[in-house]
């Protein structure tokens, strides 16, 4: 039987993601199963896991995904013998008006599942009152238990000694202090942590980061606390329809946001998945019946995409019998153009008419609830599709037939509908699930 737990902090940026991989790394070292879950919608994490663990991480989403879906996605962990949940922002962080089962908060999933949260908390400039915000976490929602804390960044024997005492007395336990420790620092741009796939070096900084765990925190408390846990059966899984019979996928540096579960789903469902490079210039199987451009950073290859003829062309002759769509990074690719950070306007696909900008950022970020006004791969009209959109472009123009009605998750209108031209369709947000 498994044994379950969350691991969270009052906010993010505090350590969770390094804690996470550490422990499981350092679990699995002394012979452990270890399999991870990702709480929210971050896209990139999963695959960090999957480094440290050698097994498939997946995100399980309160907003998005109903009870049934989630404990069927996590009854992967029923074979291993510890399953690690990591949290997004901060432990009771979500949107305002509740979703399919939840705000989204990792909250949700600790309550949910009835595994208790490891806080990472880091009193940087604290001493005493990092015990007041963890005792406030503790008490905030009696459904939620909290197992104990690991305190990261610490400054000196002196300022462990004051915060330990002021859990002591607090009631809360200490699993370990981390003085600070630059060489397991994870590599950040502006969506978030260097993908896995692109740092040749991170199973060497896993590595380095579970020795420095495992001489700090006492990895037999805190695998101690843990719920022995074995999963509900399923009524039902994930409400997902895969676009095609034979899909072709963009899959490179500049194309790699796409969750785990939806691949996932898409097999069980009987679809198959070949996978092109645009950056090596590679064109979509031409034996596929529809072709999916998942987000990533296509603003840090613009002039190479733009350059591309043989993907271009490639797409360009797809599109004109079978469906493409585009997700985000994706979505941008498919348009007439992408004005980079340094003002460089580059040509794109030309297959939709949206024209995007690096060069003013703006950050989009939320959940996004679309009902669907015209077809897309996988989804007819009137579809309710549940998503997250997170990018930093601007809207020069998006000309095109909106593909559906946007809200975000407090029930506003957005202005980033999506667009349809011809076989081409094209979304701001990643689709997460779609509505029973």
């Amino acid at each position: 039987m498994a044994a379950g737990l969350v691991i969270s902090a009052p906010a993010s940026g505090v350590g969770k993601t390094t804690l996470t991989l550490a422990l499981a790394r350092a679990w699995r070292n002394r012979g452990l199963n270890v399999q991870c879950f990702k709480s929210g919608p971050d896209y990139i994490d999963p695959a960090f896991h999957a480094v440290a663990t050698g097994r498939a991480s997946v995100n399980v989403d309160s907003w998005a995904m109903d009870r049934a879906a989630i404990e069927q996605l996590v009854s992967r962990g029923s074979d291993a013998d510890v399953v690690l949940a990591e949290g997004s922002m901060g432990l009771f962080d979500g949107v305002a008006t509740r979703g399919v089962s939840g705000t989204g908060a990792t909250a949700d999933i600790a309550e949910m599942l009835g595994w208790p949260v490891v806080l990472v908390i880091d009193p940087s400039g604290q001493a005493q009152t990092a015990a007041a915000i963890a005792a406030g976490l503790r008490d905030y929602r009696a459904g939620v238990r909290l197992a104990g804390v690991v305190l990261n960044r610490i400054a000196s024997p002196r300022h462990e000694d004051l915060v330990r005492r002021a859990l002591d007395d607090a009631g809360i336990a200490v699993f370990g202090a981390l003085p600070r420790h630059a060489e397991i620092s994870l590599p950040k741009r502006h969506l978030g942590l260097v993908q896995a796939e692109e740092q040749a070096e991170i199973g060497k900084l896993i590595d380095e980061a579970a020795r420095f765990v495992a001489e700090h925190v006492d990895l037999d408390a805190v695998l101690r606390s843990a719920t022995a846990w074995s999963p509900q059966a399923a009524a039902r899984g994930l409400n997902v329809t895969p676009p095609g019979q034979r899909i072709a996928l963009a899959r490179d540096a500049a194309f790699s946001f796409v969750y785990p579960h939806m691949l996932e789903a898409w097999r069980s469902a009987g679809a198959e998945i070949s996978t092109f490079s645009p950056l090596a210039d590679e064109a979509p199987d031409a034996s596929a019946d529809v072709c999916w451009l998942p987000g990533g950073y296509p603003e840090l290859h613009a002039g190479r995409i733009a350059g591309n003829v043989r993907f271009r062309g490639g797409l360009r002759a797809f599109a004109e019998t079978r469906p493409v769509h585009g997700e985000c990074g994706g979505y941008m690719v498919l348009g007439t153009a992408l004005t980079d950070a340094d003002g460089v306007r580059h040509e794109m696909t030309g297959l939709l008419g949206l024209e995007t900008s690096f060069a003013t950022r703006r950050m989009h970020l939320g959940y996004r609830l679309a009902a669907l006004a015209a077809p897309m791969p996988g989804h007819q009209p009137g579809a309710r599709l549940r998503g997250h959109e997170f990018h930093y472009s601007t809207i020069l123009a998006q000309p095109d037939t909106p593909l559906a009605v946007v809200h975000d998750a407090t029930g506003a209108v957005i202005a980033e509908t999506g667009s349809r031209r011809g076989q081409a369709t094209g979304t701001f947000f990643h689709l997460i699930a779609e509505d029973r």
